[in-house]
């Protein structure tokens, strides 16, 4: 697989967010369609059901590796909790994303480690 075979395909994003002590902060779930794929800017993927301030389609950018691309088991995956509702998405993608420095100040850059998971996810039963 190739960036640009991504087009126009579906996925639910899976991330997890992890603290310089690796104590998991928080998990969230996305789902849409990949909208653009570039090796230097990553991967943007149209989320489903969300919009920017003035209306437009939310964007969320994805680093560019595909080793954490698996195709998705056909089925309905729905989240009330995160509002993903998608059905038969072509691929389920997985990051755990660890905090690089203990304590930002008020104001200052935060800086994020992201890893791909690179073992499928497990789905279902």
């Amino acid at each position: 697989m190739n960036l640009p075979d991504l087009l126009d395909k579906t996925c639910v994003i899976g991330l997890s967010y992890f603290s310089k002590d690796d104590q998991l902060l928080k998990q969230s779930q996305l789902a849409g369609k990949v909208i653009t794929t570039d090796s230097d800017n990553g991967i943007s993927v149209e989320l489903q059901g969300q919009k920017t301030e003035d209306g437009k389609p939310a964007v969320f950018i994805l680093p560019p590796t595909l080793t954490c691309w698996f195709n998705a088991p056909k089925g309905h995956y729905k989240s009330p909790e995160t509002g993903v509702d998608i059905e038969n998405p072509d691929y389920l993608v997985t990051w755990d994303i660890y905090q690089t420095t203990k304590d930002t100040p008020e104001g200052e850059h935060e800086w994020w480690e992201w890893v791909p998971r690179t073992v499928a996810p497990q789905v279902g039963n």
